[in-house]
């Protein structure tokens, strides 16, 4: 069983007797939490609001044959409905029910949507929302179909008894985080607070959660996890049937709060801290101390949740990087995944400019199927995302071998004798010979290509019989490879340091229209349409860019216009070239939209 420190000091004696109360063991100064956890695939991808026949595809086509372990899957109880508002993203996050009705989809495509990504080897963890009900503003009917009020759910159902009702601050809403109490029994934002405490709330939370695992549910992430006390969830949680991997949004906040720590006894906890220091690091190009990282946690790494951005940090501005940054967002998420700290949580997203904007949708707001590129972001795809799962995978138990730095920009590492990985945060080309612990052999750096069939579609390296290779990263990039990812015959020659590629394209535009491209490296901004490089029309209706891209490695793109937030892009297939493997190496692509 994985053991976590429960409480500090200041609360281990309120809270030691409420988990015992509610059948929590304690054993000294630790308690004996639940045993689940992700395994040892645990790399968890959050497809925020993506509708659950796209996440069911997604299991199947990306993400099983990737090697993740789980998705994140976004509120799936009935929610409120505010077309007035524009269907925006946090509705999903005051429920109305405990029906499965939501706009991604009904109870019985969330039923195939589980059994596909179980049978593509991919668990499902469920964003529960058990905090709270639906704001007091919000009177209707809701996405399944059902008539609420402020304090009546008539569905569940819930009454007024059912609620705190703090009476401190007028509208009853928390003003002093300061202060527990408040937290814990005043409101979310005018959300109406679930009386916790009740034997019949937790009947009715337990219930809620037991329906899901019967339909397969393998766990959850709680929502707004401080504002309940931590003797209340396990009071709720623990009766769940099996043995549900359980996180909880827990974010740090100042004295008199309640703490991530409190809630260690219940199962894993967000840390918060990761998305500043990573984010922070890959950000300023400071990456030397990154060895030291866990020091700068507040949580244990068996305790732990990390992630660079989340969706709220995404909207709040509390995200030091997120899919917005480019090269820099890309190498921030593939280290988490590479080094061995918690349970990574990779962000993917639709792009917004508007901080409550919805998914894409329907006029009637029900979610759009998604399609990568079309105001879904899918930062999961990303090559520097997705490979480094394999490398994870192939490292699992694995500790930190061979750790280099220059002391400013660029270090590297090694995970036991299965995997090594690079990072160069730096403007221009890195040239060494590493030191690994990887048995001799010839390797793919995935990612600068894939891994396909036994061969390299991008760069191979030759690692020698004392565990050398020679290789090149190239500027704001990473080189990784791994045991599972060695290619067939001899190696390819390592990438220039830059090959000047000039994109040259025909393209007609109205007025106003200007001509993007973007692709796979991050020289073209990672597929993000913000990070994307902008097109000369000196020469119209022929529009020109040159890019340094790096050398010797196969490069997809896609042409797109741009006319204020209204982005078009060019219809599939991407674009597929490979850059030259010699230095210098210059290079023009002629292209005609289509």
């Amino acid at each position: 069983m994985r053991t976590r420190q429960v409480v500090a000091a200041a609360t281990t004696t309120v809270l030691a007797a409420a988990l015992l109360a509610v059948g929590v063991v304690r054993q000294g100064d630790q308690a004996e939490a639940s045993t689940a956890s992700p395994g040892p695939k645990d790399v968890i991808v959050h497809l925020f609001e993506w509708p659950w026949a796209s996440v069911a595809n997604e299991c199947t086509t990306t993400l099983g044959p990737k090697g993740f372990g789980g998705v994140q899957v976004s509120p799936p109880q009935e929610h409120v409905v505010l077309p007035g508002s524009g269907y925006p993203w946090w509705q999903d996050y005051q429920p109305v029910s405990y029906q499965l009705k939501t706009r991604r989809g009904d109870r019985a495509a969330f039923a195939s949507m589980v059994q596909t990504c179980h049978t593509a080897g991919v668990k499902i963890y469920v964003d529960a929302v058990v905090n709270h009900m639906a704001g007091g503003t919000s009177t209707g009917t809701g996405s399944g179909g059902s008539a609420y009020s402020h304090y009546a759910y008539p569905a569940v159902p819930y009454g007024t008894d059912d609620f705190h009702h703090c009476g401190r601050n007028g509208n009853d809403d928390i003003a002093n985080y300061g202060d527990r109490w408040e937290v814990q029994n005043c409101e979310l934002v005018d959300l109406s607070d679930l009386k916790t405490e009740s034997s019949y709330v937790r009947g009715k939370l337990t219930a809620y959660l037991n329906d899901l695992v019967g339909l397969g549910v393998d766990g959850f992430r709680v929502d707004a996890a401080k504002h309940m006390p931590a003797a209340d969830m396990a009071a709720f949680i623990d009766p769940v049937n099996g043995d549900p991997y359980v996180f909880s949004e827990v974010i740090e906040g100042g004295s008199g709060e309640p703490t991530p720590e409190e809630y260690q006894g219940i199962g894993d906890v967000t840390e918060f801290r990761y998305g500043d220091v990573v984010g922070g690091a890959f950000q300023n190009g400071s990456l030397s101390n990154l060895n030291n990282l866990a020091s700068s946690m507040r949580l244990a790494s068996g305790d732990a949740v990390a992630f660079v951005d989340n969706h709220d940090t995404q909207r709040n501005g509390k995200a030091k990087l997120t899919y917005k940054n480019g090269s820099s967002y890309a190498l921030a998420e593939a280290f988490m995944i590479a080094w061995p700290y918690g349970v990574p949580q990779v962000m993917s997203s639709f792009t917004f400019s508007n901080n409550d904007a919805g998914p894409p949708a329907a006029s009637n707001g029900t979610t759009n199927a998604v399609t990568c590129g079309s105001g879904w972001e899918c930062e999961h795809r990303w090559r520097t995302t997705a490979n480094m799962v394999g490398l994870r995978n192939a490292a699992a138990g694995a500790g930190v071998t061979n750790w280099w730095t220059n002391g400013s920009n660029q270090i590297a590492f090694g995970r036991g004798s299965t995997g090594y990985a690079a990072f160069n945060r730096s403007g221009s080309a890195l040239t060494r010979t590493f030191q690994t612990s990887l048995p001799a052999g010839t390797y793919c750096d995935v990612m600068a290509g894939d891994f396909s069939g036994g061969s390299c579609t991008g760069p191979a390296y030759a690692v020698n019989s004392s565990g050398q290779v020679t290789a090149t990263v190239a500027a704001n990039s990473a080189l990784a490879l791994h045991v599972n990812a060695r290619g067939s015959g001899s190696t390819t020659p390592p990438p220039a340091s830059g090959c000047s590629t000039t994109f040259s394209a025909n393209v007609t535009t109205t007025w106003g229209q200007n001509v993007f491209v973007t692709g796979n490296t991050a020289a073209l901004g990672n597929w993000n349409p913000a990070a994307a490089v902008p097109l000369s029309s000196a020469t119209y209706p022929v529009w020109t860019a040159t890019v340094s891209l790096p050398g010797n490695t196969a490069v997809q793109y896609k042409y797109l216009k741009k006319e204020g937030s209204t982005v078009v892009w060019e219809s599939d297939p991407n674009r597929t070239r490979t850059t030259g493997a010699s230095s210098p190496c210059t290079a023009t692509w002629n292209d005609t939209w289509r």
